[in-house]
């Protein structure tokens, strides 16, 4: 067994359940996952057995990958990856290559590649080369298929060369990290039943699989003081997959997905800029009630919706609020000013002409749409998820409130706890974008506007 814990001079002291996940790391299995709630430590350590393995193999080769070669930038090469090496290699001189986005340790000119898998150019490139170990991160985003194509890249030989002994050949190593998914995943199948996926047939060498929950509540040496009540005060579903870190039962006749919106998550706000849209829209729910001071009422749905010049539709903003029609007026009226909107648009089957009155009251000119449902919220919300598993409709930002109630949507009907407001102003913002979305319009007709980037427009929120 490779012993990981205590080979370098980590600056920081390992929970026991972390080094279990060393020992498990370093031990026979090929095939590892480490599973289980945000911030419990899995990438950091994955990360840091891959460093260790680049620094006692000269001339080794490993893969990062992730979903999206953005996100893989943004959470591993320019936050783990150089914490890892600051904390436990702090003396091992490295470099990192921006074009081909490698890291070389100068000491052992042994390599780590990250990359996406959603740029198929920079993937071909990648899986054109044999590595030592990889790395699927946030697996619950990758398909089956991909996985496959990068196990058949785990296959450069080298040596592990220890003080005042003989070289051995290092083990090929397969590391896999995820907040739990549904139990219809792949990795479910694999690491908990010790099935095949596609055959459902037992697994021939089960034995070289292995896998370990590993939760926030393991790496509390490690997190802020309050980060444990802030998950405890999450829905159940989520405290069930970030906090508890358990795999969900499945629900196969469920529309929208957590794993689909990570896959396609915008996390740099800062990628997008406002010229890059080609319309905007401002969508209310207003949940039936011409009570202006009743706050028992639902709350209303309030979503900023564009139409990017890229032809995806992306969620802007969730403005929802439980308040009465000239509080939630004012606030869809701001963001439309605000975004530089072309339209505001209302569902009016229970609001009837009090909708757009209001709107007019707040003001007169502003574009509007009524907007009524002839069809129930699931046949209406159909195309929009199918859309958002292609990555044609995705989030700018974390809506964690929204994302709870569209995953709420079954084939079978509505299944959350309270009315889906904010999924039904979502529902609408996509339904009055999808005809640009199916054929993106030319350059030529593309509205001209001020290239300011899409973060600036939350500046209000201080």
């Amino acid at each position: 067994m490779q012993n990981l814990d205590n080979r370098d001079g980590c600056a920081f002291a390992l929970t026991p359940k972390q080094c279990e996940a060393n020992r498990l790391l370093g031990g026979p299995a090929s095939h590892i996952l480490l599973y289980g709630g945000s911030r419990s430590g899995k990438t950091f350590l994955i990360i840091r057995a891959i460093c260790w393995r680049a620094l006692y193999a000269p001339g080794s080769r490993h893969a990062v990958l992730r979903f999206r070669l953005a996100h893989v930038k943004a959470s591993i090469v320019a936050d783990t990856f150089p914490k890892a090496m600051k904390l436990c290699f702090p003396d091992e001189p490295w470099d990192l290559d921006k074009q081909e986005w490698r890291a070389t340790f100068r000491r052992t000119g042994s390599e780590i590649w990250f990359g996406g898998l959603d740029d198929k150019e920079r993937t071909e490139k990648i899986l054109g080369m044999e590595f030592a170990s990889i790395f699927l991160n946030e697996c619950s985003q990758i398909p089956y298929s991909s996985r496959n194509l990068a196990v058949t890249r785990l296959a450069q030989r080298v040596q592990i060369k220890w003080e005042n002994s003989e070289p051995t050949d290092m083990r090929l190593k397969m590391y896999y990290d995820e907040n739990p998914p549904d139990k219809a995943h792949w990795t479910y199948r694999l690491f908990r039943q010790g099935i095949d996926p596609e055959n459902k047939e037992r697994l021939r060498d089960v034995g070289n699989y292995a896998c370990l929950q590993v939760n926030p509540r393991d790496n509390l040496a490690n997190l802020p003081d309050k980060y444990i009540s802030t998950l405890e005060d999450l829905s159940a579903r989520n405290r069930r997959r970030f906090l508890e870190g358990e795999f969900r039962d499945a629900r196969p006749d469920a529309l929208f997905s957590d794993e689909v919106f990570d896959r396609w998550r915008l996390l740099d706000l800062t990628d997008l800029t406002f010229s890059d849209m080609q319309r905007i829209v401002v969508a209310i729910d207003p949940s039936g009630s011409g009570d202006i001071d009743n706050s028992e009422n639902d709350a209303i749905g309030i979503i900023v919706a564009g139409l990017g010049t890229d032809g995806i539709g992306y969620c802007l903003e969730d403005l929802t609020v439980l308040a009465g029609p000239k509080t939630w007026a004012n606030i869809a009226i701001t963001a439309y000013e605000r975004w530089g909107a072309d339209l505001i648009v209302a569902e009016t089957n229970y609001g009837g002409a009090m909708v757009q009155q209001v709107i007019r009251t707040a003001r007169p000119n502003v574009p509007f749409k009524a907007v009524q449902a002839s069809r129930g919220k699931v046949v209406r919300a159909e195309p929009i998820s199918a859309l958002a598993e292609q990555g044609k409709v995705r989030m700018a930002g974390n809506f964690v409130e929204l994302e709870e109630e569209l995953c709420g949507f079954t084939t079978a009907g509505y299944t959350g706890s309270q009315s889906p407001n904010r999924a039904d102003a979502f529902v609408w913002a996509f339904a009055e974008l999808f005809p640009a979305i199916v054929k993106p319009r030319s350059e030529a007709n593309v509205p001209k506007r001020r290239a300011m980037p899409i973060a600036q427009r939350y500046s209000w929120m201080g």
